[in-house]
């Protein structure tokens, strides 16, 4: 009999790839998603498909599924900035109530439980680069408390069920990753800048662009994920690739690489923008014996080919 996984949020940019490679490696997989983020778009390739069942479903309201399960993966959450500014409330319950029903799920069918957790977690660093040790710098009142709270909050329930239920956990924390079936209008810097370096627009960086980030590309990140689910570390464990560039850097790379005439444009940073992020992955190579392969430079060529079609399709 296959393994079994449940992937919530199954429709979005990382649950899809995620639900790709449970898929190929044999799993049957069920994909749940209330699709306010996702897109059945990105699974469309698997409906239908023998061992592949999608949901449609909000994992904040009682959760049920027939039959045994291995292994949920907990990804239902709106992720970028827009998303989560825009929907505030549903973010917070998705990360506490959803976070807790997913849980209770694992408890009925004793499964192992992965929560994807984020670099978001670390807020405005005050340590750089981030190691799992470090507990933060986070604004809980200001707008990115939504979703920085929210996670933060997981990550307690999450052990919490470890600790008091004995539920077999793993929490993933992860940094800026990019790839194909990222949102063209999401709000996030990478397809912000593709979007207007392919229409010529001018591209839009807050603050003087001196802040920096730490990309990952989709491949290496589910390839971390899905060795930590194999493994028996229970505490969080950071993926993400620690080559860090500031974001004006950044922009120009990006209007370098698609030959666009775009000129670099300025605004106001907004409030709680995390000046610097870089993640420590000293304890994922230890541990997991992973480290990121791809180079930005490949990662943002092959994703460059994705956003060039969605700007066909967005017209």
């Amino acid at each position: 009999m296959n393994k079994r996984v449940l992937i919530t949020g199954g429709a979005g940019f990382l649950g899809s790839h995620l639900c790709d490679r449970y898929f190929n490696e044999g799993w049957e997989v069920i994909c749940i998603d209330n699709l306010i983020t996702g897109s059945t778009g990105n699974i469309t390739h698997l409906i239908g498909k023998e061992g592949f069942t999608f949901i449609k479903y909000d994992v904040t309201n009682y959760l049920d599924v027939d039959g045994p399960l291995d292994l949920i993966l907990h990804f239902a959450s709106p992720a970028s900035p827009i998303d989560y500014l825009e929907m505030p409330i549903q973010t917070l319950k998705v990360g506490s109530l959803g976070t807790h029903k997913t849980l209770g799920l694992a408890r009925a069918k004793q499964a192992r439980f992965l929560l994807a957790s984020t670099s978001e977690v670390y807020g405005d660093p005050l340590e750089h680069p981030q190691k799992e040790t470090y507990w933060g710098n986070v604004n809980p009142t200001g707008y990115r408390g939504v979703y920085d709270e929210a996670k933060r909050f997981a990550e307690a329930m999450t052990m919490a069920y470890h600790r008091y239920h004995n539920i077999d956990t793993r929490i993933v924390r992860i940094f800026n990753t990019y790839g194909s079936r990222m949102r063209l209008r999401d709000g996030r810097a990478l397809p912000t800048f593709f979007r207007q370096a392919l229409q010529n627009e001018p591209i839009t960086v807050f603050g003087d662009g001196s802040q920096t980030r730490s990309f990952t590309y989709v491949d290496d990140l589910v390839e971390g994920i899905f060795r930590l689910a194999e493994s028996d570390e229970v505490e969080p464990v950071n993926i993400g690739n620690p080559q860090e560039i500031s974001i004006m850097d950044f922009a120009k790379e990006i209007i370098e690489i698609t030959g666009s005439k775009s000129k670099i444009i300025f605004k106001d940073l907004p409030a709680d923008d995390p000046q610097i992020r870089q993640p420590d992955i000293s304890k994922a190579k230890r541990v997991l014996n992973w480290e990121p392969v791809t180079s930005r430079k490949t990662g943002l060529l092959k994703t460059l080919e994705y956003f060039k079609e969605q700007v066909l399709t967005d017209g």
